[in-house]
Parts: structure tokens; C-alpha cells; sequence
């Protein structure tokens, strides 16, 4: 019986690698999906930091090269992205009883448009918003080197989800 269920597990595995091809990332791309080209990000925020569009364009490639087949391209990918940071603020996220900050958030926001030349359905054009907290007694200045690296983490994989987890 366990040999049974075992060949037929096989079995269903084989079919379903015929037509999508996976990868350890839980990426799901067509297997007609050869490229990708990620356009550099502006930063359009009305805050601005100048690593930061650098970072996440970056970090988005990088994820594409150690989750995925697909050869990175200039332009004109089969998977291609492209967009903008468009906020980039620190908050108050915590008060003490003396009416001061104890506790910050900084958060990132960056619109997205995603095109799939393989599968145009799953286009998209969205924002994803990612953020760090920070003790309210440190400089921005201090915490930016350590929290945008973990923001364009999270941002990064939420985009490269967004994009290539379509179940």
C-alpha cells in the first residue's frame, strides 16, 4: 500500500513539473520565462536618503539571482519591473506618560508596476509598504545603516511573492 501512494506521488509530481517549473524559493514561473529586468527605482520621496534607491533595486535583484533561473536582462525581460519610492517617514509610534517619544517607526513605501510578457494576467501596478522600529533616543542618522538593509529585505520579498507565488 505505501508503495502504491509513494508511485503515485511520484507520479502527480511528474505531471505538475511539466508544466510549471519551481524552485526552492516557491517561485512559480512559467517555463517559457527566461529573463528578467528590474529598472533601477527612483526615489521620489519627499524625504529622501541616497542609498536607498540603490538598496532596493539591489535587493531585487538579488533575490531573482539566488530564487530563481532567470537571467537578469537591461531591459525588456519576461518578468519586468519598474517604479518608485514614494515615502520614505519616521514616526512616533510609542509615547511615555511625559508626552515623548520612547519609540519610532520608519517606514518605506514603493509603488510597483510588475509585467509578465508570459502570462499578462498577472500584471500588476501596486505599493508595498515595509517598516522598522527603532528607539526614539537614536539619530536617524544612527539606525538608517542597520534598518534600511531589513526594510528592503521585506520589501524585496514581498515583491518577488507578489510576483512569482501565484498560488
Amino acid at each position: 500500500m505505501k508503495r502504491v501512494i509513494f508511485l503515485y506521488l511520484i507520479s502527480a509530481m511528474a505531471l505538475v513539473g511539466c508544466t510549471i517549473k519551481y524552485s526552492f524559493s516557491g517561485a512559480s514561473i512559467p517555463p517559457e520565462a527566461k529573463t528578467v529586468s528590474i529598472q533601477p527605482f527612483e526615489n521620489v520621496a519627499t524625504m529622501v536618503t541616497p542609498t536607498l534607491a540603490s538598496l532596493l533595486t539591489e535587493g531585487l535583484q538579488d533575490k531573482f539571482s539566488r530564487g530563481t533561473r532567470l537571467m537578469q536582462v537591461r531591459e525588456e525581460g519576461d518578468l519586468a519591473f519598474e517604479g518608485e519610492i514614494v515615502n520614505y517617514v519616521s514616526s512616533p509610534i510609542s509615547v511615555s506618560g511625559d508626552e515623548y517619544a520612547t519609540q519610532n517607526r520608519l517606514t518605506v513605501t514603493v509603488r510597483v508596476r510588475f509585467t509578465n510578457r508570459i502570462e499578462p494576467q498577472y500584471d500588476f501596478d501596486r505599493t508595498f509598504s515595509a517598516y522598522e522600529d527603532y528607539d526614539a533616543m537614536k539619530l536617524m542618522q544612527e539606525v538608517e545603516p542597520t534598518l534600511l538593509p531589513q526594510i528592503v529585505e521585506k520589501l524585496s520579498e514581498d515583491i518577488f511573492n507578489a510576483a512569482v507565488s501565484n498560488w
